[in-house]
């Protein structure tokens, strides 16, 4: 399994706006395409974190190749009015809001 974690900048009142968003985004093939298996939304003193599991080790891939298929356009065109980049001066993608894992663990299989 593969995780992203996504951070951002919202106000705290579009959470519920943001929320309809992925519900409805959630309904259609794109999490199968892009092989997510989990979606989850925080949010924290106007930060936004989306927590996103993928079936395998390459699951930044899936969102790679979902990037030009118009129903992610469609739901980052609809984002832009309640999400920020965290970092406005260095974002250019979605892979600039990402934040690096340095600890993981598991119980044992």
């Amino acid at each position: 399994m593969h995780s992203t974690l996504i951070v951002a900048r919202m106000k705290p009142e579009s959470a519920q706006d943001v929320a309809r968003l992925f519900a409805e985004f959630d309904t259609t093939e794109m999490p199968h395409l892009m092989g997510t298996t989990r979606r989850e939304l925080f949010q924290y003193q106007g930060l936004y974190f989306h927590l996103q599991d993928f079936d395998g080790e390459e699951g930044h891939r899936g969102i790679d190749e979902a990037r030009s298929h118009p129903l992610f356009q469609g739901i980052s065109a609809d984002l832009r009015p309640f999400i920020d980049p965290y970092d406005p001066q260095t974002w250019r993608s979605p892979a600039d809001a990402m934040a690096t894992r340095f600890y993981h663990w598991a119980p044992p299989a």
